[in-house]
């Protein structure tokens, strides 16, 4: 099984094209749940209408399926509770100028 810290690490590869921070820092994952070889994550958008969406849903997926230890990663979006820049973290403020 994939420890918690290289299934986070393997998400922090997925950039957001738009604003250049990976989705981990912009506090975009609510839950990561292993099952043996499965990975499931819920995340979010930092809008509803974000046009990058699928593009960091195929992203997630593959960066977790790398891993040795994972067979199958499921990405779920949920809107609730909708993301606030408050989820980001200080390295995430800091590379978009939030202080």
């Amino acid at each position: 099984m994939a420890t918690d810290e290289q299934l986070i690490d393997a998400l922090r590869q997925v950039i957001d094209p738009e604003l250049m921070v990976n989705i981990v820092d912009l506090g975009l994952i609510y839950s990561i749940n292993q099952n043996d070889s499965n990975v499931a994550v819920e995340m979010t958008l930092t809008s509803p209408a974000c046009p990058a969406g699928p593009q960091l849903v195929q992203q997630a997926k593959m960066a977790l399926e790398r891993l040795e230890d994972v067979d199958e990663a499921t990405v779920t979006i949920t809107l609730s509770p909708p993301w606030t820049p408050e989820r980001m973290t200080d390295d995430a403020r800091d590379m978009l100028g939030i202080f």
